[in-house]
Parts: structure tokens; C-alpha cells; sequence
């Protein structure tokens, strides 16, 4: 299984950026897939998924309205459009599987993850 992250970059505060996250080994209709992002000494936080079963998605309160998460089956990709980006988005976005549901996003230690695209918002 590998996830392979990608997109990230440096953009000013209002920009936009475009993540792609692709996949191998995984059968998409299985998993829920999406982003959780990190900063140093602070806790991950869930930011959006796309459930395999049905579709459902789940934002972030930090990101609703600003950010869209999309599939390409056939692709094997996941992607995430970040818009209005803010300073407080900057982190390290890590693509990975867990349990998506409509309230919430959780991610275990047993879960595939890639291993990240940084993301850095400029004032």
C-alpha cells in the first residue's frame, strides 16, 4: 500500500493551493481517504476525508467553507482544494486512510499514511 502526497508549496494568505493525494494497493470503495495536518508539538488535526462506502464527507470546523475535498476513482486520487488559505493553515498535510463519517474524521496508528506535503501561508 502507498500514498504519495502532493501540492503543496508557499503561497500569501487569500491564495489557493491544490493537494493530490494518489494511491496503490488500496481499494477505494474500502476506506474512508483524506487529510489530517500537522504542526511541531501541537496535535494532528482532521482537516477532511471522503468516505469509500458512500461518499460522505467530513470538514473540519477550521475549513468548512474554504476547502473541497474531491475523488478520482478510476485515478486512485483524492484531491483537496484549499482556498482562502490563512496562516493558521500552515502545517504539514499528510494524506492517510481512517474512518470518515459525516461528524468526524479518526485516523489510527494501524492506518496507511503518506508521507506529507507542507503547506506554508504567508502573511
Amino acid at each position: 500500500v502507498q500514498l504519495q502526497a502532493y501540492g503543496g508549496g508557499l503561497v500569501q494568505a487569500g491564495g489557493s493551493l491544490r493537494l493530490s493525494c494518489t494511491f496503490s494497493g488500496l481499494n477505494l470503495d474500502r476506506y474512508g481517504i483524506g487529510w489530517i495536518r500537522q504542526l511541531p508539538g501541537k496535535e494532528r488535526e482532521g482537516v477532511s476525508c471522503i468516505s469509500g462506502a458512500d461518499g460522505t464527507i467530513y470538514y473540519g470546523d477550521s475549513v468548512k467553507g474554504r476547502f473541497t475535498v474531491s475523488r478520482d476513482k478510476p485515478g486512485n486520487t483524492v484531491f483537496l482544494q484549499m482556498n482562502s488559505l490563512k496562516v493558521e493553515d500552515t502545517a504539514l498535510y499528510i494524506c492517510t486512510t481512517g474512518a470518515c463519517g459525516p461528524t468526524g474524521w479518526n485516523v489510527y496508528d494501524y492506518d496507511y499514511r503518506g508521507q506529507g506535503t507542507q503547506v506554508t501561508v504567508s502573511s
